[in-house]
């Protein structure tokens, strides 16, 4: 996980009290190392979204009590079950956009606001709907306080689309539809692209489309995940999560390599290398993560749904190889498999770790298990190295939910 950027702040602030000089604001400061770190480092190269990030206060689009992770790398609830979005998704979406000034976009799902302000400078106009009622009106006071004049946004069913103001150059949608909305569709100019994540609830492919004669011609970038819009689209999917019975996607990492470069089932995929290996412990693949620059990045994870009151335990198996780790002063950025979980409004309410795994060792078998709360309504599945350097292999990781 990326080192708390926005830490700095307080030392920074001594500084501003104290120092006759300021060397620049503590939340510029904050803003740059998350740019430098989740943005650029993970291969954002459009200058103009690289400034619109370096610009953009997101700790304005989060609550108070959330701001002292504001400059992470990481979604952080914002209320109505919705997230604001990891700062390198936005600007990997923005820049797959490929924003013109004169372009005029549509934002589906304005959620915090934070995208359509990252949009603002990069665009002639930007009209962003939200259907939970509580984080339209929210988002729409914090950007007119902010003076992002450019954006226009309203309360209503996104899938929609805005009719009156179509057809748009551009179309970007931050939850997860099964497949695009043909009234997104219609109103997608000849040409224009739009960029959004499909799928599954928990296995869903980021797509960037462009309309040619009339149709969306699709290219797949990568996997990620995003919430569904509302409870609703959440109930009408065709596929369904299954609570009681979670399990580890492509934990034997026997899949191939999508047309992306992305291991199929994961996604979030830093520094990682998928090999093919006579010594795979199950198979001929197993993941490899190597790091050389401490507290830089470097896993896989995905989600899943979990019953907490009924699923009460998770095994987690898995064939694990380490070499030449080095450890930094966060103890928790260390080769490890980790399990985040979340209530029913996505509040964090628990993690349980497998490892660390610390000391060099050729392959061996991790069999443990962790305890899932009872409020856990899903969840997040990490391996990797996380902040560490070195050398991390995992292979055959498997979760069995227990009920007992």
């Amino acid at each position: 996980m990326l080192r708390p950027a926005f830490a700095l702040l307080t030392p920074l602030l001594v500084c501003w009290l104290t120092c006759s000089v300021v060397a620049e604001d503590p939340a510029a400061a904050a803003r740059r190392h998350m740019v430098e770190e989740a943005v650029i480092a993970n291969g954002v190269s459009d200058q103009r979204v690289i400034q619109a990030m370096m610009d953009t206060p997101r700790h304005e689009f989060v609550a108070y009590k959330y701001r002292s992770q504001a400059y992470y790398d990481m979604a952080l609830p914002i209320g109505g079950q919705q997230t604001i979005s990891s700062p390198f998704i936005v600007a990997y979406m923005t820049e797959s956009l490929e924003p013109q000034p004169e372009d005029k976009v549509l934002e589906i799902g304005t959620g915090s606001g934070f995208q359509a302000a990252v949009l603002s400078p990069l665009v002639k106009d930007v009209y962003s709907i939200e259907i939970v009622p509580e984080l339209g009106r929210s988002a729409s006071r914090t950007l007119r306080r902010l003076g992002y004049n450019n954006v226009h946004t309203k309360i209503g069913d996104g899938y929609q689309g805005w009719a009156e103001h179509a057809p748009f150059d551009k179309i970007i949608v931050t939850c997860s539809p099964e497949k695009p909305p043909q009234p997104l569709i219609d109103q997608l100019r000849e040409g224009g692209r739009m960029v959004i994540p499909v799928g599954e609830r928990y296995q869903q492919v980021l797509y960037l489309f462009t309309k040619k004669d009339g149709k969306l011609v699709s290219e797949a970038l990568r996997p990620t995940l995003f919430v569904p819009m509302t409870g609703k689209a959440e109930d009408n999917r065709e596929v369904k999560p299954d609570p009681l019975h979670p399990h580890a996607a492509n934990g034997d990492f026997e899949a191939d390599l999508q047309e992306h470069g992305q291991m199929a089932g994961w996604y979030y995929q830093r520094l990682f290398e998928l090999v093919e290996a006579d010594d795979a412990p199950q198979g001929k693949r197993y993941v490899r993560f190597q790091n050389s620059d401490l507290g830089r990045t470097s896993m896989a994870l995905q989600g899943f749904g979990v019953d907490g009151e009924k699923v009460h335990k998770l095994r987690i198996t898995a064939w694990v190889k380490t070499k030449d780790i080095g450890l930094g002063p966060d103890r928790r950025e260390a080769p490890m498999i980790a399990v985040t979980f979340y209530d029913a409004a996505r509040r964090d309410v628990g993690r349980g770790v497998v490892g660390p795994f610390l000391a060099d060792s050729d392959w061996k078998q991790i069999d443990e298990t962790v305890r899932v709360p009872p409020a856990a309504r899903e969840a997040l599945l990490r391996i990797g190295l996380f902040g560490s350097t070195g050398e991390a292999c995992f292979d055959d990781v498997k979760m069995t939910p227990l009920t007992d």
